[in-house]
């Protein structure tokens, strides 16, 4: 997939780090960018910085954890663009707790966002895919943290993740669906999923 021109590109958790940086690359690769956070500030200032230089893209506002805003967003860039080639799952939080402090609201909503997010994502725009006849999905992972930052939920969701990337790459190759888990390291994010695309057929 090395012409991205006029390809449709969801990504969440536009709002900050590599979705950012990201939601700027594929732009300025010819992709049309729908950018997604649960917050409209910061990703309607990205959404304005993309729009300015003459390129394109849109903002959507919903909380991925949430299955009712996950359908909206897929609905909602599916009615704008009448499809979705390529869905990038950033959206993440990451609370540094430890273990023996950790409050049990902090535990669900690591794992509803970081976890159950991409699941919702990828079941939802997987779907869309499927009738589409193909598509890719990346889910960006971090699993490099220090165990001694009290990063027991996130890595706990890290390790969910990189199971269910496995698995849902094995399920949805029957349909044409490429799914990737990607490192997010921030100074070699962008060349990691472009190499990756570049070597995809879809």
């Amino acid at each position: 997939m090395s012409n991205l021109t006029d390809k449709i590109v969801l990504i969440t958790g536009v709002g900050k780090g590599s979705g950012r940086t990201l939601a700027q690359a594929f732009a300025e690769r010819g992709a049309v960018v729908a950018a997604n956070d649960i917050s409209p500030i910061n990703v309607e200032q990205v959404v304005d910085e993309i729009n300015s230089k003459g390129l394109r893209a849109k903002a959507y506002i919903e909380d991925v954890a949430k299955k009712v805003g996950v359908q909206n967003l897929i609905n909602q860039v599916e009615d704008d663009f009448g499809r979705i080639d390529i869905l990038i799952n950033h959206a993440a939080v990451e609370p540094k707790v430890s273990v023996l402090d950790m409050d049990e609201w902090d535990w669900h909503r690591v794992l509803d966002v970081n976890l159950t997010g991409t699941f919702l994502m990828t079941q939802s725009a997987g779907r869309l895919m499927r009738e589409q006849g193909g598509g890719v999905i990346i889910n960006l992972i971090s699993t490099n943290q220090d165990p001694a930052t009290h990063e027991a939920a996130f890595i706990a969701s890290m390790k969910g993740l990189e199971a269910f990337t496995d698995q849902a790459a094995r399920e949805l190759s029957l349909h044409g669906i490429h799914v990737y888990a990607v490192e997010n390291t921030a100074d070699t994010i962008v060349e990691r999923v472009f190499r990756i695309l570049d070597a995809t057929e879809a």
